[in-house]
């Protein structure tokens, strides 16, 4: 039996995608990823095999830098942070009208090259990110039967008929309302449904190319495989969804297994201590905002005078002399072993990606989020509402107010610390890769 995984050579992408291969790993069973060179490494420290596969101009190995992209994405990221800069509504404007030309890479000819790798690898089964809109338009046009995997917040696959559309988020925190103009808003969804439509229309475009004989779509955002797993605890998925979608379709989180040395390296300093640990990441694309990570920073100096607490900041590709010089009892690098120190944390201060939110909740771990760009803002408002957060605006909020917000999450209020708890207990004791597996199993075969 053979698993074949498609991803985009994105590190973020890629880690659950390949945590719930390592379900079919355990059973013994073949893993192939198909993706790009930048991720190779990942797929090697599975244990995986790995077929080439580029689905896009962009990589990211593990902290993406401007610099190192190819000529014209070095620029188009440059231009995505300093939208993030100017505010919510800019950097979703930003990603929006990106969207208008970006979402496929060469569509017909990245299809053919999947349908190419499908059959050589023969899967039994193939999981695929929803996001890989090219591989999945192979799939579709070629009637193979595939796991369509949603990792962001589950908006990232809009409700048909709900009024949602892919890019405009259907919540945010209300920390942010008093700041967005009903103007603004307009624009954006006006920008969005416009998105919906070209991108729409691409599509049917290449599906017709690929199958003449294939219906199109009214809707390229809403399509999805035949079987759906949302990389999400159901428990924190909205009334809506989890009235259209069966539990089943939640997976919870996907998280991932750490290498030792990484572990071990920061193990000693965790144990070294049992003041509580505060966790500090903005992931690998936003560490680059460093000038909202100098202001967590001065927080954290200013509630450390007060309530004893530990900081451990992976500082990603921030400049560290924004950051001025931090305490020598502090951890600090580039790159932490995320889990293990989420595991250990009491609070942690995060960008709210949904790899960070679905392990900190698998943790038990409350958040302090500050969302700066796409499905970060509905992710954000749904920890709220829940009492499992904090939220504010990363270029508003102040030193004393990123303060005081992480204060109200240690602890946090008995009935909300009860309820994250009891989250923590179900993610742990069926954890995503099993559930991806028992639902995968049930799904359509693929036609030897």
């Amino acid at each position: 039996m053979t698993l074949l995984i498609i991803s985009p050579d994105y590190a973020s992408h890629l880690l659950p995608l390949a945590t719930l291969g390592t379900a079919w790993q355990a059973a013994g069973e073949r893993v192939v990823v198909a993706t790009g060179p930048a991720t190779d490494a990942i797929v090697r420290s599975f244990g995986f095999e790995r077929v080439e596969l580029q689905l896009g101009k962009g990589s990211n190995p593990g902290v993406i830098r401007a610099e190192e992209q190819p000529e014209g994405e070095d620029d188009a990221l440059r231009g995505f942070f300093d939208a993030t800069r100017r505010g919510m509504v800019a950097a979703l404007s930003f990603q929006a009208s990106a969207r208008l030309s970006d979402l496929m890479w060469e569509p017909v000819r990245t299809a053919r090259r999947v349908q190419e790798v499908v059959a050589a690898v023969a899967p039994d089964r193939i999981l695929v990110d929803h996001l890989a809109f090219s591989a999945r338009l192979a799939l579709v046009a070629a009637g193979i039967p595939h796991v369509d995997v949603v990792l962001g917040h589950p908006s990232a696959l809009p409700v048909p008929g709900s009024g949602e559309v892919y890019g405009f988020p259907p919540a945010w925190p209300d920390v942010f309302s008093s700041s967005l103009l009903p103007s603004e808003l307009s624009e954006l969804r006006a920008l969005c449904e416009q998105v919906d439509a070209n991108f729409t229309a691409e599509w049917n475009a290449a599906l017709q190319e690929l199958d003449p004989s294939a219906p199109p779509t009214s809707s390229a955002f809403e399509e999805h495989g035949e079987t759906l797993l949302f990389n999400y605890p159901v428990e924190l998925a909205g009334a809506g969804r989890r009235a259209r979608y069966p539990a089943s379709s939640f997976i919870g989180s996907a998280v991932r297994s750490e290498d030792a040395d990484e572990v071990a390296a920061v193990e000693a300093w965790i144990a070294s201590s049992a003041e509580p640990i505060v966790y500090v990441s903005f992931g690998s694309f936003l560490s680059v905002r460093d000038d909202v990570l100098a202001r967590v920073v001065a927080a954290l100096r200013s509630l450390a005078a007060s309530t004893p607490l530990r900081v451990a900041l992976a500082v990603g590709s921030a400049d560290r002399a924004v950051l001025g010089e931090l305490p020598s009892s502090w951890l600090v690098r580039e790159f932490l072993p995320q889990v293990a120190l989420l595991g250990a944390a009491a609070a942690a201060v995060t960008h709210g990606g949904n790899n960070s939110v679905t392990e900190a909740m698998t943790a038990g771990v409350p958040l302090l989020v500050l969302p700066f760009s796409t499905d970060q803002f509905a992710g954000a408002a749904a920890l709220v509402d829940a009492g499992f957060a904090q939220a504010l605006d990363p270029n508003a909020a102040t030193p004393s107010a990123l303060a005081a917000a992480l204060a109200a999450l240690l602890p946090l209020a008995p009935e909300a610390a009860a309820r994250l708890a009891a989250l923590s207990a179900s993610l742990r004791a069926t954890p995503g890769p099993a559930r991806a597996l028992a639902a995968a199993s049930a799904a359509p075969p693929l036609a030897p």
